[in-house]
């Protein structure tokens, strides 16, 4: 199968409402979100789409994209290129909010349903940015620390493995990790600089 016709038959997915494997049944209508071409040469592995993504159906199409694109040091017009950059959360809808108003995790059935067949047709990424726990798990492995600045500050040597692809350990860019970053300067003052280096020679690519 093409990937073109995986993402068409992705966009019509109701497992998670109709027949959902783990817990309750999404209580919305799903709205899939997944941008994929074959000649990407950048992946951005994130959670999943939030409230105002599910409204839009444009991936960080929200202040977390306009921070995402900052750290990445690139506008809008490259962000949204899907023949450079392809968007492959962890889980493609909404999954809902729990009793305290925030996100649930991304629903399992996303990675056994679609997304390692995604991620196999992607064969020119040369550069994977990762962000979240969720998608720390998924892509780092053993490479995972305990905890997520703990990965993230061993970024030098993610970055240095000699795997390809490369991959960066981000946090996810929303307004709630604010206090991390005022309590860990070095990620904007060291890792960023290199993190945009990679970036464009990514994009010449």
């Amino acid at each position: 199968m093409t990937l073109d016709a995986l993402l068409q038959q992705i966009k019509l997915c109701r497992v998670c409402r109709d027949e959902p494997r783990y817990g309750q049944r999404l209580p919305h209508e799903p709205r899939p979100v997944c941008v994929a071409s074959a000649s990407a040469s950048i992946l951005i592995a994130g959670q999943a789409p939030g409230t105002r993504v599910h409204a839009s159906g444009i991936p960080f199409n929200d202040p977390s994209g306009d921070r995402l694109r900052d750290w990445m040091g690139i506008d809008r017009d490259v962000f949204y290129n899907e023949e450079k950059i392809a968007i492959v959360p962890m889980g493609f809808c909404f999954p809902g909010l729990d009793a305290k108003g925030g996100d649930l995790p991304p629903r399992r059935e996303c990675r056994e349903v679609w997304r390692d067949r995604v991620i196999d047709a992607l064969p020119q990424t040369s550069l994977v940015l990762v962000i979240g726990q969720y998608a720390h798990a998924y892509h780092l492995g053993k490479r995972r620390e305990k905890s997520l600045t703990a990965t993230v500050a061993n970024w030098r040597t993610i970055r240095e493995a000699g795997t390809r692809p490369m991959v960066y350990a981000l946090p996810h860019p929303s307004w709630r990790n604010n206090a991390w970053l005022k309590k860990n300067p070095w990620f904007e003052a060291e890792l960023l600089p290199v993190l945009r280096r990679d970036i464009h020679a990514a994009l010449r690519k």
